[in-house]
């Protein structure tokens, strides 16, 4: 695992080897179970889930951090791996994969990570959650102009949503306007590959409040993108 992490320039240390290694294992073993990854050679595991996170860490800046539609927790808890001082907060709809996620936490011994189970929708609408963090991730949960309208209002003024997608240059063209009209502004796209896969990672950051009529809910945020 080491090598297949300093092939792409990241380098940390033993200990936190040990719990990627962990991770690989608790996610194997719970896959069956819990339905989490299609992916489950070790190899593409690492490339795919653990390192495509961890290539977003230098953008996580802040203490704060909730990930949307955190699944399998990626990128949430790689994030976590290599950067302890985040405090975290995983939001995930399905009660099966917030158990594997609870699971993940204990057995690596993660500390300030939490897990929530509920929908972005619903809970943007909490004052306790609502432009309360200092980063907002989400992977492959919806395209941009949707995803945007569910993460940006729990990204507080001067923080970042940050977004892993696939080959993105359609869907941030097709979300311009949705950033604009949530109080965002894109200030970085950064494309690379990861084996067979191109990948981007969109940061947006938040220049102002958003209405507090977003999100709207009722699944219009997919049927009818801003």
């Amino acid at each position: 695992m080491r090598e297949t992490f300093e092939k792409f320039g990241i380098i940390i240390p033993q200990e936190k080897l040990d719990k990627f290694e962990k991770y690989y294992e608790l996610l194997v073993f719970y896959n069956s179970k819990f339905n989490i990854t299609a992916i489950t050679e070790k190899e593409e595991v690492v490339v795919k889930h653990f390192i495509d996170s961890v290539l977003g860490v230098d953008k996580v800046c802040g203490k704060t951090l909730i990930d949307i539609g955190s699944g399998g927790g990626f990128p949430a808890i790689p994030l976590k791996i290599v950067n302890e001082k985040l405090f975290v907060t995983m939001l995930e709809a399905t009660g099966k994969k917030c158990e594997f996620l609870n699971t993940v936490i204990k057995e690596l011994g993660l500390e300030n990570i939490r897990v929530i189970n509920n929908r972005a929708e619903l809970l943007a609408k909490d004052e306790n959650y609502r432009e309360k963090f200092d980063v907002c991730t989400a992977r492959a949960v919806a395209r941009l102009n949707t995803l945007s309208e569910y993460c940006m209002p729990f990204v507080k003024i001067g923080g970042k949503f940050v977004s892993y997608k696939g080959d993105a240059e359609e869907e941030i063209k097709e979300a311009l306007s949705a950033v604009k009209i949530l109080g965002g502004k894109i200030v970085d796209v950064k494309n690379y590959n990861l084996l067979d896969a191109k990948r981007t990672l969109v940061t947006i950051e938040k220049i102002k409040n958003t209405d507090k009529k977003y999100p709207r809910g009722q699944g219009k945020e997919r049927k009818n993108p801003l």
